[in-house]
């Protein structure tokens, strides 16, 4: 049950992360508030370096899998954000959700992972739920997404899901022993590689007062997120723990309706149901 709690926090966090994230990058370029989110987290992680307990003593593999996890991060951020440029996002969303979620997964059980039949109910009910729900109203006018660029959103969609995946595989694989450290370098890592992809395509990225303000609350969010994410990993299987937290989606969905007063359709009331029913087999598993 803790690795459930823990995990079932992870979402939450990042939910109302991708939440903060997405009001201040209505209003401020995307890539500035993606690395003003990826700054503070930084950040938020390397202040709980001040605790002792945190501090651990990593070896090389524990440095090579927040590598990994830094490589993972860089890259899903960076071409979901190409996805929703040149493709419609009520395709991106839910092929990037879904790899985020299959890759840790099918990861843990290469690894010897060998979940329960209610584990795998849960898994069953929530990769169809975590689709659902996120899928967005297609707004999009028809003809203005050619053939080419939906192929191309899809790849990048695609993509995005493998490396939050790989983030997700890194960041499980870091043991309680070896502390933060690896952690605060993953973070450091996939800071540079975004500033690098962000001068690469020629975006705008350089923060303002705004962008800051809204990455600083999404950054705080989302490095609580990967902390309690990295603790549930500690305390039980990564499948149960990775499956669980992929359930952010819901989060943001439902924040969206009660702030916004953005409306929930069928699907996505479909996929929250699914998600529920994921969130009760699992824990009872």
């Amino acid at each position: 049950m803790t690795t459930v709690i823990l995990a079932l926090c992870s979402a939450l966090a990042y939910g109302f992360s991708d939440f903060a994230a997405g009001i201040t990058a209505r209003r401020v370029s995307v890539w500035s508030v993606a690395i003003c989110t990826q700054a503070a987290s930084l950040l938020i992680i390397a202040a709980a370096l001040v605790q002792p307990a945190l501090r651990g003593a990593p070896d090389l593999s524990d440095v090579a899998w927040g590598l990994l996890a830094a490589v993972g991060n860089a890259m899903g951020t960076a071409f979901i954000y190409r996805g929703f440029a040149t493709g419609r996002m009520s395709v991106v969303a839910p092929i990037s959700a879904v790899g985020a979620a299959v890759v840790p997964v099918a990861t843990g059980v290469l690894l010897g992972e060998r979940p329960s039949v209610l584990v795998w109910a849960g898994i069953v009910a929530a990769l169809p739920g975590i689709w659902f729900v996120s899928r967005v109203a297609d707004t999009s006018r028809e003809g203005t997404i050619t053939p080419s660029g939906h192929a191309a959103a899809v790849r990048d969609a695609v993509i995005a899901g493998f490396g939050f995946g790989v983030l997700f595989v890194g960041l499980g694989q870091i043991p309680r022993e070896a502390g933060l450290q690896p952690v605060v370098l993953s973070q450091l890592i996939a800071l540079g590689l975004l500033i690098g992809a962000a001068t690469l395509v020629r975006a705008r990225w350089r923060p303002s007062r705004r962008a800051v303000a809204g990455g600083a609350v999404a950054g705080v969010l989302s490095g609580a997120a990967n902390l309690t994410y990295l603790w549930a990993t500690h305390s039980g299987p990564m499948t149960v723990a990775a499956i669980l937290t992929t359930l952010y989606p819901a989060v943001t969905i439902l924040l969206a309706a009660a702030v916004l007063g953005e409306r929930i359709d069928r699907v996505q009331a479909l996929g929250l149901l699914l998600c529920a029913t994921a969130v009760t087999f699992v824990a009872a598993g």
